[in-house]
């Protein structure tokens, strides 16, 4: 059978027993304490927590499930490539039950699935159960035990051999240190040439003795004071290694050869994508192994070096792919940034195959990723381009860094010995972006190891650094604890009676705690209200807000006269929420016009609304101007025709997973969330713009007044930012562009003027340009139709930009132009020098560029003796010293004679031994320079 054969007669199987087939969870985990999803279970939690009712009839389900253990607790990045069935990404078959069948049918069904309908034989399966320490949870899993003794008995096989037993740590799963937990059953397969192990091998980390399958039985609950309780409902939850089964089953040839050990990486599961680096590198793949993963890798040889990079690049190429599909990026922190470090040990691999940084590789495997695997996880062919476009542009980005990097390890550890310097391990860490695996990595292959206690110091030095900067503004407001909590009603509401439920006096202000309040607190990229707070008569600036817990309190002048208790007015500044509120809105605009425009994998990464701009972080490449315009038409369009901008709280299981909707993987949602919609009709949720957003909106789009982006660049590797205004921000950055193109474009015309006189002078066509009338000002001034407005702004920024190109044109022009005539000059003056004889040394009038042509001329033709030069363009002397091969064997040096000779006229300069060159601002001292230079030459 073919890895998709196995695959799909898992699924079928457990589709007969009732399970119905879910498509995998995405690699983005639900739960904030994982990096990735990591197994099978990890999506079905809810129901066996029983906070969620399981959606299937009967309660069974069975899926394939994409798994990441590339970080944190779980954790197989530094073995993949050295044996033969770890890896950084695969997929977990499974079967699972939520409170319907238990024990018996699992155990069964999986003896039957594995041993009568694939064939493994059962002399060669070793089942485990659960047998207690001393100490340990519950009893032994006697039920188990009589289950698998029964089918191996019917096999006339003796169940002392074949059943094992195993430990707490082996054979007892728990979810955490409370919840839900219960003994498994493991079935090991003994992959040794005879089969004759007795069980000895299982659970002893042994590539011999593979375990594929873990069958857990969830019947307990930990409680807190450490017992064990009965579950209600008793669970399923299984979990088969794909690869692993697909090794044993293609590596032994349908169980009938057992002389060679199986692997992962021999089967059509990975072939493939050998097949393609063979074809891109030019190079062979081996299936051969090192003795362990432990072997000494400053040993290995050039065959197994190249084996085990084929094997590093292909796993991790699943691992980025799949993870690109599924939106989680390469970064710098948590999960990106394990991802970007997977991508650069697959960058450096490459060096061992022979990739150079000239021409990233990683995007020419998607192509065939995606042919294998997409009709299973339709995802990898959605998102082929996204993913094809950002491995390119990381891989790109670090080939940038890694050869100087490498170059600087190199030069280090020819003096090292021994070990590494962890100063240098941080520098290469913080300076060239090296994880410090890869630096271990390195080391490892030369016999060295890294001073990672040192390292460690200079890591834990800049994170203290990192919190001291982000929290020194608020340490004192941490301090501050409180019970009591305060309703949000600046949704609808300026202004708000509220009561004060608490006070606390700070050095230099009140942070006054209000039951309610208007005023919005800055999060989620909007920046916090201003305003006043009013009691009795007396009013007080309200300066800043802050979240304290479930309140927010209210920053106001020492001198108050408020106590706890009192009714208070608070109101928030209109002229500041209004413009920030404006922003916020045309930020979700920008997003959904970029989806539009550029791609639909344009995700937010960041943002940043005030009242005098927003800042937009996104993952792309540069963005054209062509494709600016367009989305600052698109954003134009929709506030030209007044759209309305509503929101309405559902709950967010009814939009998790909706498409239409934006929501941000790792943010933490409640169970109610808020979404902000634009056009559509109100709770309708239909609108062409929808997000999950707790900020404050305008209530239509009319109210953005026009919309302008003012710039867009890269901010990081893969992360672009646009910057944007809206409304009277919007209208004063245009004024102030107006008013600085009208300045340079004066400058910029003069100084076409100017070069295109001297073209004339010359004899030389001039380069025309035609002054645009200005209109814009008055356009402004007036209020004119919005459209023609802004047609008229581009057309005079684009204007300008010609002018530019022009002005660049001329100079180019004048150059060429100057230099021909300096040519011809030294040409002319030359002659006459060369038919006197001996040294020289002379003084010229004309352009600064003769005195290169006079040099060039001198080499030209071979000139044997010495010369010194001196160019009076009219602002300053240009020197310029040469020195033949009869010269500089008289001991004569340019280099020299420029530092000596320059002084005299107030200059300086040098060079090489036969050509130098330098300035002088003395121009009133050339022919003294030149008496000077005679005398020494």
């Amino acid at each position: 059978m073919t890895a998709a054969e196995i695959r799909q007669s898992f699924l079928d199987f457990f589709k007969e027993k009732q399970h119905t087939i879910v498509p995998s969870a995405s690699l983005m985990p639900q739960s904030p304490g994982l990096l990735f999803t990591n197994a099978g279970m990890n999506q079905f939690v809810p129901y066996f927590l029983g906070t969620e009712k399981a959606p299937y009839s009967p309660p069974r389900a069975t899926d394939t499930q994409k798994c990441i253990r590339a970080g944190g607790k779980h954790n197989d990045l530094e073995d993949v490539g050295y044996d033969t069935y770890h890896h950084t990404m695969f997929e977990m078959l499974g079967n699972w039950s939520f409170g319907d069948y238990f024990k018996k049918q699992a155990i069964e069904w999986a003896w039957e699935l594995v041993v009568e309908r694939w064939g493994f034989p059962a002399d060669r399966l070793y089942a485990t159960v659960y047998m207690p320490g001393e100490g340990d949870p519950g009893s032994f899993d006697q039920e188990a035990y009589d289950f698998w003794a029964e089918l191996y008995e019917k096999k006339g096989l003796d169940p002392k051999r074949q059943i094992v037993n195993g430990n707490v740590k082996d054979n007892f799963w728990m979810m955490g240190e409370t919840g839900p937990c219960g003994p498994c059953s493991e079935l090991h397969v003994d992959l040794t040439p005879e089969g004759d192990t007795d069980g000895k091998l299982v659970n002893m980390d042994s590539d011999l003795c593979i375990e594929i399958w873990n069958l857990v039985f969830i019947q307990f609950n930990a409680e807190a004071d450490g017992s064990f309780r009965d579950l209600p409902a008793k669970h399923i939850d299984t979990g088969m290694g794909f690869e692993r089964a697909v090794s044993i089953y293609q590596g032994t040839k349908g169980f009938t050869d057992f002389s060679k050990k199986p692997t992962n990486y021999a089967t059509d599961a990975f072939q493939p994508i050998f097949r393609k680096l063979e074809e891109l590198s030019g190079k062979k793949y081996e299936d051969i192994y090192p003795e362990s993963v432990e072997s000494d890798k400053s040993k290995l040889s050039e065959e197994l070096k190249v084996a085990i990079a084929f094997r590093v690049i292909a796993d991790h190429i699943r691992t980025l792919s799949f993870s690109l599909a599924d939106g989680i990026l390469l970064g710098n922190n948590g999960r990106n940034y394990v991802l970007r470090r997977i991508l650069r040990r697959a960058v450096r691999y490459g060096r061992t195959l022979g990739f150079s940084g000239d021409k990233p590789f990683m995007a020419d495997l998607v192509d065939t990723l995606v042919e294998q695997l997409s009709g299973v996880f339709p995802e990898l062919g959605e998102r082929a381009d996204a993913i094809k476009e950002n491995l390119q542009r990381e891989e790109t980005s670090f080939n940038e860094t890694l050869d100087r990097g490498l170059a600087m390890f190199e030069d280090k550890i020819a003096n090292s010995e021994g070990s590494l310097d962890g100063a240098f391990a941080f520098q290469l860490y913080d300076t060239f972006g090296f994880p410090i695996d890869l630096t271990q990595l390195l080391c490892e292959e030369r016999g060295l190891k890294v001073d990672m206690e040192k390292f460690g110091q200079l890591m834990e030095e800049q994170r203290e650094k990192g919190r001291a900067a982000r929290t020194r503004e608020l340490v004192r407001a941490a301090d501050i604890s409180t019970d009591q909590e305060t309703e949000f009603t600046g949704f609808e509401a300026d202004v708000t009676e509220a009561k004060v439920t608490e006070i606390h006096q700070q050095p230099d202000h009140l942070l006054v705690i209000t039951d309610k309040t208007p005023f919005y607190v800055e999060m989620g990229g909007q920046m916090g209200d201003q305003g006043t707070l009013t009691h009795e008569g007396e009013t007080y600036t309200v300066t800043s807000v802050q979240q304290l817990g479930n309140a927010r309190a209210h920053a106001i002048d020492l001198s108050a006269n408020i106590i706890v208790g009192d009714t208070v007015t608070l109101e928030i500044e209109t002229t500041r929420r209004r413009p920030i509120e404006a922003h916020h809105t045309a930020t979700h605009l920008l997003h959904w016009a970029l989806h539009e425009e550029v791609s639909q994998d344009a995700a937010q990464q960041g943002s940043m609304v005030s009242r005098n701009r927003l800042r937009f972080d996104f993952n792309s490449g540069a963005v054209s101007q062509e494709k600016l315009d367009a989305i600052e038409d698109r954003v134009n369009a929709c506030i030209k025709a007044e759209d309305s901008v509503s929101w309405i709280e559902v709950p967010h299981e009814d939009v998790k997973g909706n498409k239409d909707i934006q929501q941000f993987f790792g943010d933490k949602y409640g169970d109610l969330v808020r979404v902000v919609q634009i056009g559509g009709e109100e709770k309708a949720l239909n609108g062409y713009s929808m997000e999950l957003c707790g900020g404050t909106h305008v209530r239509n789009t009319k109210d953005l007044g026009i919309f302008k982006i003012k710039s867009e660049g890269a901010i990081a590797s893969g992360i672009r930012r646009i910057e944007a205004v809206c409304g009277d921000a919007a209208w004063n950055w245009m004024r102030e562009e107006i008013e600085k193109a009208d300045a340079e474009g004066d400058d910029l015309r003069a100084k076409l003027e100017a070069a295109n006189s001297q073209l004339t002078e010359m004899g030389e066509d001039k380069v025309e340009m035609k002054k645009f009338p200005h209109i814009m000002g008055a356009l402004l001034m007036e209020g004119g139709d919005f459209e023609q407005i802004n047609a008229t702004f581009k057309h005079f920024k684009q204007h300008i930009e010609l002018l530019r190109e022009a002005g660049i044109n001329a100079e180019k022009k004048l150059k060429k132009a100057q230099a021909g005539a300096a040519a011809k000059m030294a040409d002319e003056a030359l002659v006459s020098l060369l038919e006197n004889g001996g040294n020289i040394a002379e003084v010229f009038e004309g352009p600064a560029n003769l005195l290169q042509e006079l040099l060039n001329g001198l080499k030209k033709k071979q000139f044997t003796g010495a010369a010194f030069l001196i160019v009076d363009d009219g602002q300053r002397l240009h020197l310029g010293a040469y020195c033949g091969e009869d010269a500089r064997g008289n001991g004569l040096m340019a280099g020299k004679l420029i530092q000596e000779l320059g002084p005299i006229a107030g200059g300086k300069g040098g060079g090489k031994p036969d050509q130098a060159r330098g300035a002088a601002p003395e121009r009133d001292k050339a022919e003294e320079l030149k008496s000077a230079a005679a005398a020494k030459l």
